[in-house]
């Protein structure tokens, strides 16, 4: 009390308490006499909510309701932890970057998620969902606008869950294939043609290749197998990003005259390791939430399966990610460490649901050790992917692709292992040949009209002062774009 009047003049105080008693009794007065009246009020009141209760219907009708409001409901929040996983991304992006193009990041992260949205709304939902509307059959489907709610004020009977939370969901998968490509042009890539590529890829390649597996096309009907997305997803964004570095060329300063290859650290390695538990707080919402129904004690049990395949081959891609590294460079480089949990998390995307736990830690293990691999071949080709991109989504992307046919139970209309690889290899080449070969041309394009990259003059003084026009830190400010 004294805490809590602390500051209030007395005499505030002592009126504030007098007006309180005062009401106080009033109201024990009234309710003393009007108790019959009361009584009779509440007796009215239950009446009345009986009858509305009677004549509105029971809340759920049947099972079907009650299942309809639980997938609804956990969808929308894995895909709001889907979308948590922007910012993840931007993290681990400007902390492997360097200070003065850390506005450029984050703006770029920004608007992925944003045009993504209205792309995807406008076009892309339906064209990697198209039902019966194809333009050509299980290739191609037929592009529209908006999602088609399942009806005002009524349960969508038959169906498992709202097209709104299927949209957002959906929508959450798109920006992150998109956000992926912003790691390996950062430093060098224009804002403009970034935005260029963002609503291509969001509108038109994304949704299509996806409509090859997940919207029912060919690769479907062949028995291909990509759970949550490690190349669907994963392998789409991080080919993509491969075909704009390698077109946009290295940083300045990152290789020497004669080839040699010069480290540029990113300025916050703190940012970059928040970045990575906020993604692999994400990926909860990425490979749970893509069993799409949880209710019902099946749903429930292969929901919480999921997570738990999902985090032993996390741990296993930290773990081997670390080792190789320790043994190659003679210290355990943490930046390793935290792509190793990212590469585990990608491999495991597309199998997460059909892998026993060994067989998940060994995806895992491999998923780390080839985001190394990944990186010390980038480096002799001198591509320069400045956050690991292609090695953690590209290259582990294609491993959980091919791990599924090699560790996942067989699906229906598969009859033997050998088969079932066959299918993951040709459904895997397919989909990430498509994603580089449609953005290389992109960027080639960009590239020949000149807005591509920006001038050196412009890249030295970091792209947040070339290109937007302020300074992400005071210190930056100060120093005049000198911090790296």
């Amino acid at each position: 009390m004294t805490e809590t009047l602390r500051g209030i003049p007395l005499w505030i105080a002592l009126l504030v308490g007098m007006l309180g008693v005062s009401v106080s009794l009033a109201s024990v007065a009234s309710a003393q006499d009007d108790v019959p009246a009361v009584t009779e009020a509440v007796d009215g009141a239950d009446a009345g909510d009986s009858a509305a209760e009677e004549e509105e219907g029971p809340l759920f009708a049947d099972e079907s309701d009650i299942a309809y409001t639980i997938n609804t409901l956990i969808m929308f929040f894995c895909a709001v932890l889907v979308l948590f996983m922007q910012a993840g991304f931007a993290m681990v992006e400007v902390g492997l970057n360097a200070a003065k193009n850390t506005v450029n990041i984050l703006a770029k992260n920004v608007m992925d998620l944003s045009v993504g949205i209205l792309l995807y709304l406008f076009i892309g939902f339906a064209l990697m969902y198209p039902g019966d509307a194809w333009i050509v059959d299980g290739w191609l489907g037929t592009p529209s606008a908006f999602v088609t709610r399942d009806g005002v004020g009524e349960v969508a009977r038959g169906d498992d869950y709202s097209s709104s939370a299927d949209f957002l969901f959906q929508v959450a998968f798109a920006a992150t294939a998109a956000t992926i490509v912003s790691g390996s042009v950062a430093g060098r890539m224009k804002f403009g043609a970034y935005m260029v590529y963002s609503a291509l890829l969001t509108g038109l390649i994304y949704p299509i290749s996806g409509s090859w597996k997940w919207g029912g096309g060919w690769l479907d009907a062949m028995g291909f197998q990509d759970f949550a997305g490690s190349v669907v997803v994963h392998a789409v964004g991080g080919f993509a990003g491969l075909a704009g570095a390698m077109l946009l060329g290295p940083r300045i300063g990152r290789y020497s005259a004669d080839g040699k290859s010069i480290p540029l650290p990113g300025h916050n390695v703190a940012f970059a390791a928040l970045g990575v538990f906020i993604l692999w707080v994400g990926w909860y919402g990425f490979n749970p939430g893509s069993q799409l129904t949880y209710a019902g004690a099946a749903n429930a049990e292969a929901t919480t399966y999921i997570a738990v395949t999902t985090s032993i081959s996390a741990a296993a891609g930290a773990v081997g990610a670390l080792l190789l590294a320790w043994g190659l460079f003679g210290k355990p480089d943490l930046t390793m460490a935290l792509n190793g949990v990212l590469g585990g998390l990608v491999a495991i995307t597309a199998n997460c649901d059909r892998v026993g736990q060994m067989e998940a830690l060994i995806i895992g293990l491999i998923g780390g050790v080839l985001v190394v691999i990944g990186v010390v071949i980038l480096d002799k080709m001198k591509i320069d992917d400045p956050v690991g991109a292609w090695p953690v989504h590209g290259l582990c992307g294609v491993w959980g692709g091919i791990a599924t046919g090699i560790f996942g139970d067989l699906p229906d209309g598969i009859e033997s292992l050998g088969a079932f690889v066959q299918v993951q290899l040709i459904g895997t080449v397919a989909i990430v040949a498509w994603a580089f070969l449609t953005m290389f041309a992109v960027f080639f394009v960009l590239k020949t009209v000149g807005f591509l990259r920006v001038s050196p003059e412009e890249e030295q003084a970091g792209l947040d002062i070339s290109e937007h026009g302020m300074h992400a830190y005071p210190s930056d400010a100060v120093a005049g774009g000198a911090i790296h």
